[in-house]
This record gives C-alpha cells, sequence and structure tokens, in this order.
C-alpha cells in the first residue's frame, strides 16, 4: 500500500466526490487517505457508503481545512462552484489539485481538463487541472472533430442536451425529488446556463481563435444518470466525412467510441466512455454531432480520475477500463 499515491477527495459526501471515491477504492496505483464533506465530517466512509470494506470504510470524513492536510500527492475537489476558488488558494503548492467544480476552467494557471481536446501531454505536465463541465464535455467531444479542422463553423451552433437528475447534486433541493420528476421533461437556465461561455471558449480556442456563439438548450429527464447531447451546426459535408473525422481525430482515444447510428446515455452509464455519432443534411448545410457520457463518469469523476493518472504518471486508462451496466 506504501508504494500508491496518496490522494484525498474533497466533497465526498456528493454524487461527483462520492464517484471519484468509488473509481478510486477499485484503483490499482492509488489511496484514499483523506476525505472531507460538509454535512458528513465525523463519520466513517463505511457509514456512508456502507459497500466500503477494509481500512478505507474505517477513514473518519473531516471537515475540509486547506491548511490542515495529511501528506498526498493529489486532491480533489469536488465543491459547489464558487467554493473551491478560496480554498485552492491556501492549498501547498506541491499538492496537485483536480478541480470537478467550475472556479477554475479556462483561468490563467488551469489547465482545462477535456483530455481528448486538450492533449494528454498538457494534463500530464499540469500541478492544476479544472475538469470541464459535464454537459460540454458531451457536446464538445462530439463537436471537436469537426470545428478543429474547419468542417463546420463557429459561430450558430446549437446544442440541445438532455440530463439525469444526478447532474443538480445531492443539493440539489426539494424540486428534484421522485414526485416532481417522474413521468416529467423540462428545460431550464436557458441563455443563462453556467455550461454556455464554457462551451463558447472551448468552441472558439478549437478553431484556432475565432469568434464562435453557442445556443445551449439544456432539460432534465427522469433518469439518474447519463447525457445525451444534440448539437447543430453549419456545414456542407456528408455524415461520412463526419464519421472519418471524428475516427481520425479520436484514433489515439482510450475512452472515445464512435458510432455509426445515434448513441444512447445508457451506453456509457457507469463507466468514463463517451460516444459521438454524426448525421449531415449537405443541403441544409447543416451537421448533426451526438454526444453520450455518463454525467458522474466522463462527465465529472471519470474524467477527474483520468487527469488524476495523467498528472500522476500513469497510464490514462488505470483503474478506468470499466464495462457500462446494462440494463
Amino acid at each position: 500500500m506504501s508504494s500508491r499515491k496518496r490522494v484525498g477527495v474533497v466533497g465526498v459526501s456528493g454524487y461527483g466526490g462520492g464517484e471519484i471515491l468509488r473509481l478510486c477504492a477499485l484503483h490499482p496505483c492509488v489511496q484514499v487517505v483523506y476525505a472531507a464533506g460538509e454535512t458528513s465530517a465525523g463519520q466513517r466512509l463505511g457509514s456512508r457508503f456502507p459497500g466500503l470494506g477494509g481500512a478505507l470504510a474505517d477513514l473518519t470524513i473531516q471537515a475540509f481545512d486547506p491548511r490542515n492536510l495529511p501528506e498526498l500527492d493529489l486532491l480533489f475537489l469536488s465543491l459547489p462552484t464558487g467554493e473551491s476558488q478560496k480554498a485552492v488558494a491556501e492549498l501547498p503548492r506541491d499538492v496537485k489539485v483536480v478541480d470537478v467544480g467550475g472556479d477554475h476552467r479556462f483561468v490563467d494557471g488551469w489547465t482545462y481538463g477535456l483530455t481528448e481536446v486538450t492533449g494528454p501531454a498538457a494534463i500530464a505536465d499540469s500541478r492544476r487541472v479544472a475538469d470541464p463541465g459535464c454537459f460540454p464535455v458531451a457536446a464538445l467531444l462530439a463537436l471537436a472533430p469537426l470545428v478543429s479542422k474547419g468542417l463546420v463553423e463557429p459561430r450558430g451552433i446549437i446544442v440541445d442536451a438532455k440530463t439525469g437528475i444526478s447532474g443538480a447534486g445531492r443539493g440539489g433541493g426539494s424540486t428534484f425529488g421522485y414526485a416532481e420528476v417522474n413521468e416529467d421533461v423540462s428545460a431550464y437556465n436557458l441563455f443563462k446556463h453556467a455550461h454556455t461561455p464554457e462551451m463558447r471558449e472551448a468552441v472558439s480556442r478549437m478553431s484556432g481563435g475565432q469568434p464562435a456563439s453557442v445556443v445551449f438548450s439544456p432539460h432534465l429527464v427522469p433518469m439518474t444518470r447519463g447525457i445525451l447531447a444534440t448539437c447543430y451546426a453549419r456545414g456542407t459535408l456528408g455524415a461520412d466525412q463526419a464519421v472519418k473525422a471524428a475516427r481520425e481525430f479520436y484514433a489515439e482515444a482510450a475512452f472515445v467510441r464512435v458510432a455509426e447510428q445515434p448513441p444512447h446515455s445508457k451506453w456509457a452509464q457507469g463507466t468514463n466512455l463517451a460516444f459521438v455519432s454524426y448525421a449531415a443534411d449537405p443541403d441544409a448545410q447543416t451537421v448533426i454531432a451526438l454526444g453520450a457520457v455518463d454525467n458522474l463518469g466522463k462527465g465529472a469523476a471519470g474524467q477527474a480520475v483520468q487527469n488524476m493518472n495523467l498528472m500522476l504518471g500513469l497510464a490514462e486508462q488505470t483503474g478506468l477500463e470499466l464495462v457500462p451496466m446494462l440494463p
């Protein structure tokens, strides 16, 4: 055990932090030695997560104090947006950090942690990595092969996406209870979702700095996990050309699958996989790029562990070669 890298998880009682814990508990090269949570401080991890066994179950959840940490190789911050910026300023500089929240995306001194777009080498060379948002992961992975090759216009992109309830986090409140969301679909945060500027900035960078515009319409659907992003862009290519571009772009990607048919969100359930697919009408100059991920997997915790692997000098697939849960 002593040869394993020592990691900590802040926000362990939330859905994202709990998923990071699950993946790290199975990981052959890391050991969780520190867990922190606001509402669960003082509890044993085993009481919060009854499926854990051994020494990990007996680890006591701490109240997070960035000035009082054990020796760590890497710290995961899984906190609501707005809560990690101050904490990071008080962390020791020698501790590598993956921020799963939204405070440090495209912030100076931080690397944007969508590995397949930013590049594994850039992640590996970083001490501060900001995980992308869950919606941007699904949309950007679908769009990246087309935007980066100039096959579609970076302006006028429309992203229509559906997400499961866990995307709201464990602190989502009573409005996300079973009675409120069952047999219901609703749009929310139209024109003001926090992921819109993130997607716009990423698309602009992928296009070589051209101005980009994205209209994003998120929808809540009555399922626990998953995101399906349907992205509309202007371009005259056919579907076969889009698929070919994606297969070339992701030829070395461990977790992206290019599908012939529109993907299902359940294909990625419980994994770090992402599925992309394409349809096109050249006469209408419209390309549809679809991306499906598990919002807690590739959309959050799986991506965080993938980044951790690279930052700690491990193969990026380590501990993440999981088979989807079907049904």
